[in-house]
């Protein structure tokens, strides 16, 4: 069982592109991470890749392409993925 399956099942946070290209010009230094606990060795010697049941690898190219359809493209890769099972079947 993946301890870790409800998280990737909630709610991704939505940030408007402008927000989102401020986020991520901020400098390092401006950022406060003292309340994140530093990784130490016994950290890394124990830690485990976590890869979602769901997961797959789509290219980059046809991502891209998806993502500039819309906020929904995940709705439309999996229209898109039934549409070809359903014609298959």
């Amino acid at each position: 069982m993946n301890p870790w399956k409800d998280v990737y099942q909630q709610p991704i946070m939505k940030l408007s592109k402008t927000r989102l290209s401020e986020i991520e010009n901020l400098p390092d230094d401006t950022i406060d991470t003292s309340d994140i606990p530093e990784l130490d060795d016994d950290f890394w010697e124990n830690a485990q890749r976590i890869v979602p049941e769901n997961y797959l690898q789509i290219e980059q190219e046809v991502l891209e392409w998806f993502k500039n359809q819309g906020q929904d493209y995940h709705e439309r890769i999996n229209t898109v993925l039934r549409s070809y099972m359903e014609a298959h079947r």
